[in-house]
C-alpha cells in the first residue's frame, strides 16, 4: 500500500513522501480501514515538524483523523462490521491507504452524513462541543472567545447559539469580521479597532460575561480576561500567537477569576462512554440540520501533499483541506 512518510523532522511540505508500505493486519482488538478522506490540522503538521507533544520514532507515518471503510476485523471484534462507515480522531498514522485502529474507539457514522463532514467530525466538532459542555452554561449565559474566525471558534458560535448561549467572537482584523458574517455568526468585534470595549458592551448590554475562552495567547488572553464578570472564567484552549499568557494581576485578584486548561484529547478520552455517545449524537444532528458546518477548503491525493500543506496554511482559508488515497 501506500502512505505518507516522513524519515527527519522538518517542513512537512518538503520531508513528507509516498512510499510502499506493507498491508498492516489487525491485531486483537482492532480494525483495518481503508481510507477515504483525512483532514490536515494544525497539530498534525507541528508533528513532522517536531514541535508537538508527541514526537514519533522515525520514520514515521503521520495524521490523526480520518474517514474509513471497514477492511478487516482483528480478533475479539464483534461490533463493527466489514463494509461500515466509520471515524476516529485519535489513530496515529491515518495517512495511508489503509491503517489499523483500535476498534473501541471508531464511530459509526450515519448513511446521511456526507464524506466530507464526516471526515472532519471528531478532533474539531467533538472538542468543541466537549468545550461548551464543560463551560455548563445555561441558555441565555455569555461566552467571549478569541480566534472566533478559526475552525473550532466557528463551531463554538454555531453549537452555542443551537444550545441558547450568547457567544461573542473576537478576530484581529476586520476581514475576520466579514468572513465569519457570511458564515451567518454576527457577534463579532475586531480588536483591531479602539472602540471594541464598546462594542462589546453594545452587544452584551452590559450583560455579564462569565466564560472566556483564550486560543491565542500573549496579551490576547489578557484582554478576554478583562471583560469577564467577578468570578467569571477563562479556559486556555490554544496558543496561535504566543506560549505564554499576559495576564493582568488585578484582573485575577480582584474577579476573583479561574484559570483553567483544555485538552480535547484528554477530555475526550477521559469521558463516559454515554456522554461521549449523546454528544455525537448532537453533532449528528446539529450536521444534519444545517446549524453546524463543516466547509472544505479542498481536497488532494497523498501525493499532491506538498500543494495540500500549501493550501492547509494558506491565511483566511475557510474549511479544511481534505487528504484522499
Amino acid at each position: 500500500m501506500k502512505a505518507l512518510i516522513h524519515r527527519d523532522f522538518g517542513d512537512p511540505a518538503e520531508v513528507l513522501a509516498v512510499e510502499e508500505r506493507p498491508l498492516p493486519e489487525p491485531g486483537p482488538g482492532e480494525v483495518r480501514l481503508r481510507l477515504l478522506l483525512s483532514p490536515i490540522h494544525n497539530h498534525d503538521l507541528w508533528t513532522v515538524r517536531g514541535t508537538y507533544g508527541f514526537k514519533p520514532e522515525l520514520p514515521a507515518q503521520a495524521g490523526t483523523e480520518a474517514l474509513g471503510v471497514v477492511d478487516a476485523l482483528g480478533e475479539g471484534v464483534d461490533t463493527l462490521t466489514v463494509g461500515q462507515r466509520v471515524v476516529t480522531g485519535g489513530t496515529f498514522g491515518v495517512w495511508a491507504e489503509y491503517f489499523v485502529a483500535r476498534a473501541g474507539g471508531l464511530i459509526p457514522v450515519p448513511d446521511a452524513l456526507p464524506d466530507e463532514a464526516a471526515a472532519q467530525l471528531v478532533a474539531m466538532p467533538f472538542s468543541a462541543i466537549s468545550l461548551l459542555e464543560s463551560l455548563d452554561l445555561a441558555e441565555g449565559e455569555w461566552l467571549i472567545q478569541n480566534a472566533a474566525n478559526g475552525a473550532v471558534g466557528r463551531m463554538v458560535a454555531q453549537l452555542g447559539a443551537a444550545r441558547g448561549v450568547n457567544v461573542v467572537g473576537l478576530v484581529r482584523r476586520a476581514a475576520g469580521v466579514e468572513e465569519l458574517r457570511a458564515q451567518g455568526i454576527e457577534r463579532v468585534i475586531a480588536t483591531d479597532g479602539d472602540d471594541w470595549r464598546e462594542q462589546l458592551a453594545a452587544i452584551t448590554d452590559g450583560a455579564p460575561i462569565r466564560v472566556g475562552v483564550d486560543s491565542v495567547g500573549g496579551s490576547a488572553a489578557g484582554d478576554v480576561l478583562s471583560t469577564l464578570a467577578v468570578n467569571g472564567t477563562l479556559v486556555v484552549f490554544g496558543a496561535m500567537a504566543s506560549p505564554t499568557l499576559e495576564l493582568a494581576s488585578g484582573d485575577i485578584i480582584f474577579k476573583q477569576a479561574t484559570v483553567k486548561g483544555f485538552w480535547g484529547s484528554v477530555v475526550s478520552r477521559e469521558m463516559p462512554a454515554d456522554e461521549r455517545n449523546r454528544l455525537f449524537q448532537e453533532l449528528f444532528a446539529r450536521i444534519q440540520e444545517g446549524t453546524l458546518t463543516l466547509p472544505v477548503a479542498g481536497i488532494h491525493g497523498l501525493d499532491d501533499i506538498a500543494a495540500a500543506v500549501s493550501a492547509s496554511d494558506r491565511p483566511g482559508r475557510v474549511g479544511k483541506v481534505l487528504l484522499r488515497p
